[in-house]
């Protein structure tokens, strides 16, 4: 994701790293030159927020859309911005309502953080079946679910957490206060059993649980882990020696952006320093590793004085399509069961297409890049999250709907850090991908 925060590697250290790779890589960096990706244009885009003080730190992530099956053109996006909570937008891009995120226990634990959030539609509850946004809160170690209604009194989103829904990860508070807690999400429904689960990952851990979501009483929701998963932190490259990517000590590379495919519950888990892996919603089976991240397999040197990784010479083992990060995994369904797996290639500002369908292994299939529109409306860069729908939406949107974080609104004010989101026509972005 995004560092807005100085626990992670720096910008700074990403855009060095990607420098010294590219220098390296002359002839791949050519290639890449001489065939510039498309653009597309997004048609309107979300009030700007502010990690600051001043903003009530509130920063743009993780989009969902919402899509009211009565009134598709009275749809929503929900979305997170961390610290300033949960926010629900109309398909016009303006505020429905800002959902603060709980504050914290103590003066001296962590406040509520929501991270990523996806949907579950129409679970059974004890007050009867509805449509939840759920949502990781990074800063208590648990997940937060919100009952959704279009026309509620007081705006569209209603707590439905359950209070004793446990820590994901953590043992205690004091370990919660560590901040290796819940991170990435993404919800399924098993066909099967009609139940509902949400795979989760954890903050600077290559762990995933799997939890099922749990009806309570008084309409409340709760949850229970069922297993969990750690995906590689170290690898075995191909001239013997092992590999893990470069970051703070004591810190392995972490997943956030997860989508689960529900014709076959597969999931894509992008671990960002490495690539994407499909495995098993329910987290059996072994994971493969789909596409590497260019810098894949590029030693590096953590410096303590800079909070910088300094990268050295690449061998050459990583993929060619997307760079570190690689974030916001999303499908585009398709009625004959085609479609794309779209994923966001942060280092670069791209976004990249894979073939959905498994007996084609996710090949690739085109990328892009959403480029400004001109004047004020400017496009998405080091993109967080993306959320795709391929229904049709109303009016506006007959085509379906992409929403894009933007990591560097533009123009933004001064040196406040600035992000939003970008509202693009679905329809664009399959024309492209099908030229």
């Amino acid at each position: 994701m995004t560092r807005h925060c100085p626990t992670r590697r720096t910008i700074g250290s990403v855009v060095l790293a990607l420098t010294t790779v590219l220098a390296a890589t002359s002839a791949s960096a050519t290639a890449v030159a001489a065939d510039p990706l498309p653009g597309v244009t997004p048609r309107a885009e979300t009030p700007v927020l502010h990690d600051d003080d001043a903003g009530g730190n509130a920063d743009a992530d993780d989009p969902a859309i919402w899509r009211n099956t009565a009134d598709p053109a009275r749809s929503l996006v929900i979305a997170t911005a961390k610290e300033g909570g949960l926010r629900a937008y109309d398909l016009d891009a303006h505020p429905v309502q800002s959902v603060a995120a709980p504050p914290a226990d103590g003066p001296d634990d962590a406040p509520g953080r929501f991270n990523n959030v996806d949907l579950v539609r129409g679970p059974k509850l004890s007050s009867g079946a509805a449509d939840l946004a759920v949502t990781s809160d990074r800063g208590h170690d648990r997940l937060r679910f919100y009952r959704i209604d279009r026309d509620r009194t007081g705006g569209p989103l209603t707590d439905v957490t359950d209070p004793a829904a446990p820590p994901v990860f953590s043992a205690d508070q004091a370990e919660i206060n560590e901040q290796r807690t819940a991170y990435g999400l993404a919800t399924w429904q098993d066909k099967a059993s009609g139940r509902s689960y949400a795979v989760v990952s954890r903050r600077e851990r290559t762990s995933v649980a799997l939890l099922e979501l749990i009806p309570g009483q008084g309409g409340k929701v709760t949850y229970r882990k069922v297993r969990t998963l750690d995906l590689p932190s170290s690898f075995r490259l191909p001239n013997g020696t092992s590999w893990r990517p470069c970051a703070e000590p004591g810190e392995l590379p972490q997943v956030e952006g997860m989508v689960v495919d529900p014709s076959n519950g597969t999931l894509y888990a992008g671990q960002e320093d490495v690539g994407i892996w499909r495995l098993r919603a329910d987290l059996t089976g072994k994971p493969e590793l789909v596409d590497k991240v260019r810098e894949y397999g590029v030693p590096g040197v953590y410096d303590e004085e800079t909070e910088e990784c300094a990268p050295g010479a690449d061998p050459g083992y990583g993929g060619k399509r997307i760079t570190a990060d690689v974030e916001g995994l999303t499908l585009v369904n398709e009625a004959d069961g085609d479609g794309y797996l779209l994923a966001s290639s942060q280092g670069d500002n791209t976004f990249a297409a894979y073939d959905r369908e498994l007996g084609d292994h996710n090949e690739y299939e085109g990328g892009f890049r959403v480029t400004p529109a001109g004047g004020a409306l400017d496009g998405s860069e080091e993109c967080d999250g993306a959320a795709a729908l391929n229904e049709p939406l109303g009016p506006q949107y007959p085509h379906g709907l992409l929403v894009v974080q933007d990591g560097h609104d533009a123009p933004g004010d001064g040196d406040r850090p600035s992000t939003n989101f970008k509202f693009v026509d679905l329809g664009k972005v399959m024309k492209t991908l099908d030229d």
